[in-house]
């Protein structure tokens, strides 16, 4: 089976396995083959009105026990077996998709991009603004760069100490 297409199913068992939970599936990834196999699946908790943002030990367990469930039931994963990891995508996460950009508005992020923008395939600074399919990156104080979502080749998350 083409891994894009094993990707897509295991990513929508795992959006049933977390309906209803308020934990959101942020990234799937298929790895290897045959007993070899690993997918890995990334989760995170936005806070909500009695519950802190971020995942703990048991939504990592909760998630793999449905998870493990309806992969079992679908039989989807070609070969003998396969190792199924879940957890948070850490403090550096990547960003995906348009919801995870809108929820670091204000964060330091670090942008790779297909093209040089202003001589630079990267940028790091303080995601000012997500709009459509568009960020605003402030480089340094009061210098905003403008770059189309479609630009991105990588994003992420950028902790600071």
């Amino acid at each position: 089976m083409e891994r894009n297409l094993l990707e897509n199913q295991v990513a929508l068992l795992s959006d049933q396995a977390a309906a209803g939970t308020g934990i959101e599936i942020v990234q799937v990834e298929v790895k290897g083959a045959g007993k070899a196999r690993l997918l890995r699946i990334y989760i995170d908790r936005p806070a909500g009105p009695d519950q802190p943002a971020g995942v703990t030990h048991s939504d990592c367990q909760l998630i793999s026990e449905k998870l493990g469930q309806l992969l079992d039931e679908a039989d989807i994963i070609p070969g003998e077996g396969y190792t199924l990891e879940v957890s948070s995508p850490g403090v550096e996460r990547r960003l995906l998709k348009p919801r995870d950009f809108e929820r670091v508005i204000g964060q330091k992020i670090r942008v790779a991009v297909h093209e040089p923008i202003e001589g630079r395939k990267s940028l790091e600074g303080k995601l000012s603004q997500f709009a459509g399919d568009a960020l605003e990156v402030e480089v340094a104080p009061g210098n905003l760069v403008h770059v189309q979502l479609s630009q991105v080749r990588k994003a992420n998350l950028k902790f600071e100490w």
